[in-house]
């Protein structure tokens, strides 16, 4: 299967040669079995059609959707232009330029900073999902979505995030404000970099120690890729 990785952000240079940047980090969660092609969006690299690949990963970025950069604009229109053409899946920033693209809203929450181990209580499980009734993965944001997409539904909400993941109505997407791909040592060097930033950084940094389920919610991605539609 062909996957394009829309890489929308690099990671911190001084965390780079440690950890390798998003699109490696996406490598190692998908697994065998994908032909990887990646495209570094900030500096306008596209496909030249949506079905040069089944699917398209939209990774997390330091930048948020509501700023006017040029790249940003541009990436909104390849998802809609990509609409029902390939598989889509957004991750952190990635999910929440899915949901603008496609008709919701995103800010900068007055909640402040989400770091750390959270805990996402499922509300569907879709065709692809185990039949599980909670799910925890390392986050990293400070934006969220506050106007729901129309043509979507949420499968996971944490009190933290309402739009923790949802799966699109009208089309094969799926979305995660979450990090699976974020081993929890480069979520917490990441809190380490922003320790002046964020609330409670030791409290978060702990949180991280404890048992993930990084390996569940990339089994639902890939099945999500090679088998049927949320």
């Amino acid at each position: 299967m062909k996957i394009g990785i829309l890489e929308t952000g690099r990671t911190p240079l001084l965390l780079e040669p440690r950890f390798g940047r998003y699109s490696c980090m996406f490598r190692s969660l998908l697994g065998e079995g994908f032909q990887i092609t990646v495209y570094d969006v900030v500096a306008g690299e596209y496909p030249a059609e949506p079905e040069e690949n089944d699917g398209y990963i939209v990774t997390g970025s330091p930048a948020g959707v509501y700023e006017h950069l040029p790249w940003i604009a541009e990436l909104k229109s390849f998802l809609q232009a990509a609409k029902g053409r390939a598989k889509l899946v957004g991750i952190c920033f990635g999910h929440q330029i899915m949901a603008e693209a496609f008709g919701g809203r995103v800010i900068k929450s007055d909640k402040g900073w989400g770091i750390g181990l959270h805990r996402y209580d499922v509300a569907e499980v879709a065709p692809w999902m185990e039949p599980v009734a909670s799910f925890a993965i390392p986050v990293s944001h400070q934006d969220q979505i506050i106007e729901q997409p129309p043509a979507s539904h949420i499968l996971a909400a944490s009190p933290f995030t309402r739009f923790g993941m949802l799966a699109y109505d009208d089309q094969p997407a799926i979305s995660l404000q979450c990090h699976p791909e974020f081993e929890p040592e480069y979520a917490a060097a990441l809190i380490e970099q922003r320790w002046e930033r964020v609330p409670e950084p030791e409290a978060a940094i702990a949180s991280l120690k404890l048992p993930n389920d990084r390996p569940l919610v990339a089994c639902w991605i890939r099945r999500f890729l090679y088998g049927s539609n949320p």
